[in-house]
């Protein structure tokens, strides 16, 4: 039997008295798409960061291949084919597709090399469906086109295991199916996959086997996902059984506030073209929207 791509036995991070992780035992098969699942703050996230080398584990051992390795950062990471894609992605607007691929690496004669980088993309885009145009600038290209550069990038630097967290929140529905596809071809050509999500239907479909995280311990583990109900998945995060809410019958009064045909300029966020709304008195309005999209106000708001 083949070692496990990444092994990960009795990691345990502290930061003051709060323990993010407690003796937590992960491991990846090639070809395996794992699913890590638990509630915001279960420590799924600090459990990758040790993993791709951002955090330093205060007890446990990371095993790539069957062999102990040490990961100090995310260059030990890459170089232990370890990639990560972030939920806020690491990106340079200003530059090309291809010139974001090929910062940090060094090319032929102190130049860079360009023509390698180029076949190297088109290979990528050839083996897994993955295609941006090189000469686009980061800043034209959708939210879903930067996640895609993100795992190019991952893969770019040979990436054998590949990190997503929560990929699906920045993505609408139709784009979903293509990141699907293309785990799913990574996997049959035995990259191996770990996928945070809170999409529990979206795990289910999707994964081969998951973890679930607790107070920062392995809670359960779910050999068949699809044979697995969301809310046997639920109970496990949260530890007791998931009552929905009761929505209470109300008569909202007058309108308090009303937007008609808002539009923006974009400056300090995704522009708004002629939104209209309005919020009674007594009720709650929900705005809801994939990130990116203009449900939120920018960053200078």
């Amino acid at each position: 039997m083949s070692a496990p791509l990444i092994e990960m036995r009795g990691i345990t991070k502290s930061f003051g008295a709060v323990k993010a992780n407690e003796a937590v035992d992960l491991s990846v098969a090639p070809g395996e798409i794992l699913g890590l699942l638990g509630e915001n703050g279960a420590g799924k996230t600090t459990l990758m960061n040790v993993l791709f080398g951002a955090y330093a584990p205060d007890a446990g051992e990371i095993l790539v291949g069957g062999r102990p390795v040490a990961i100090h950062n995310s260059a030990d990471a890459l170089a232990a084919g370890i990639g990560m894609v972030h939920q806020h992605f690491h990106l340079a607007p200003r530059l090309t597709v291809l010139e974001n691929l090929l910062i940090g690496i060094p090319g032929k004669s102190g130049r860079i090399d360009r023509a390698g980088g180029l076949a190297r993309l088109n290979e990528i885009s050839r083996q897994y469906g993955l295609s941006l145009d090189p000469n686009l600038p980061v800043s034209a290209l959708s939210v879903g086109e930067q996640q895609r550069l993100e795992i190019i990038k991952a893969l770019f630097r040979g990436a054998r295991l590949l990190i997503l967290d929560e990929p699906t929140a920045v993505l609408a529905p139709s784009e979903v199916d293509g990141l699907f596809a293309a785990l799913r071809s990574m996997a049959a050509q035995g990259l191996g996959i770990i996928f945070i999500s809170h999409k529990l239907n979206e795990v289910r479909a999707l994964t081969h086997r998951c973890v679930v995280l607790r107070h920062g311990k392995v809670a359960g583990r779910v050999d068949h996902p699809a044979q697995t109900t969301s809310a046997e998945m639920a109970k496990l995060m949260c530890g007791h059984e998931i009552v929905p809410p009761v929505k209470e019958v109300s008569t909202p009064g007058a309108s308090v506030l009303t937007l008609d045909a808002i539009s923006t300029s974009g400056h300090a966020g995704t522009p708004l073209r002629a939104v209209s709304l309005f919020v009674r008195a007594g009720e709650i309005l929900g705005i809801a929207g994939v990130s990116g999209n203009g449900w939120r106000p920018g960053p200078e708001r």
